[in-house]
């Protein structure tokens, strides 16, 4: 199955939709991945803070999948933020993985009231030009953080994650992302509550599919990469073949018009995670 691509601002390319590996540990976690890999995934996420790096490196070490071919994505989390800090957790991170380089590096949240992400982005941007991550990008930034990062160091994010599902579709985040070539990833692709959202199950029995599939198909047509976390071998497969069918403009609106708000409270402005 051929998953199509997106080439970010540094030329590199992802996946239209990944792996979420969020709670996924110990040998059984590391299997997930395998399963997730022989299901045909190619972009795996991952960070420091969900204390799985390991096992979501061995998973791309015993897979018979070429490591050029897996793309890795891990994250800096709150506490390190600062440039020799950044250097440091990084090379935690990459010992965690053992991999000699990383493909995607983000930084977890901005944290602005620590006020060191744009050291942390220099320091990244380090890492990048000494090429030990392919490329760098964030997480949970708004417009207004990124405007701040380009203008101190001239430097765009090849990628912004966020929160976005169809309760919170982003649209100005999206618009602004793709106004400066910054890829936008969904955390939370699915939201919650979808399975038994009227508007989407009826599309979902439109097509003959699940309203997983309707959701993630949502995503890849916004020109969003969804990265949906499953350990089950069998949603993983269900999750990823979602490139056979198209929505029509009219079910993107019906899903677009459940917006809500976020699920998760989670507003980069004032939220902390060390």
């Amino acid at each position: 199955m051929a998953i199509p691509t997106h080439t970010l601002n540094d030329g590199h390319e992802l996946p239209a939709i990944g792996l979420g590996t969020y709670g996924l540990r110990g040998e059984a976690g590391t299997a997930s991945v395998l399963s997730a890999l022989d299901a045909g995934y190619r972009l795996l996420d991952t960070a420091l803070n969900y204390e799985n790096e390991r096992e979501v490196g061995e998973a791309v070490q015993q897979s018979s999948v070429p490591r050029r071919d897996v793309l890795v994505t891990t994250k800096l989390p709150g506490r390190h933020h600062g440039y020799d800090e950044t250097l440091a957790s990084f090379a935690e991170s990459r010992a965690n993985l053992g991999l000699d380089y990383v493909d995607l590096y983000l930084i977890h949240w901005p944290l602005p009231r620590v006020n060191k992400y744009i050291d942390s982005w220099r320091a990244m941007i380090r890492l990048r030009d000494d090429g030990l991550v392919r490329s760098i990008g964030v997480s949970n930034f708004t417009p207004e953080q990124i405007t701040r990062l380009l203008a101190e160091t001239g430097v765009a994010p090849a990628v912004n994650q966020v929160e976005l599902h169809p309760y919170f579709g982003q649209a100005q985040l999206r618009e602004f992302d793709s106004e400066h070539g910054i890829a936008t990833e969904s955390w939370s692709p699915l939201g919650k509550g979808v399975a038994s959202n009227p508007v989407i199950t009826d599309i979902a029995l439109a097509h003959g599919v699940t309203v997983s599939q309707v959701v993630l198909r949502w995503h890849v047509q916004l020109g969003a990469i969804p990265i949906p976390k499953s350990g089950d071998s069998n949603r993983q497969r269900e999750n990823i073949e979602v490139f056979a069918f198209s929505l029509s403009d009219a079910e993107m609106e019906s899903i677009g018009s459940l917006e809500s708000g976020r699920l998760w409270g989670a507003d980069p402005v004032t939220h902390e995670e060390f």
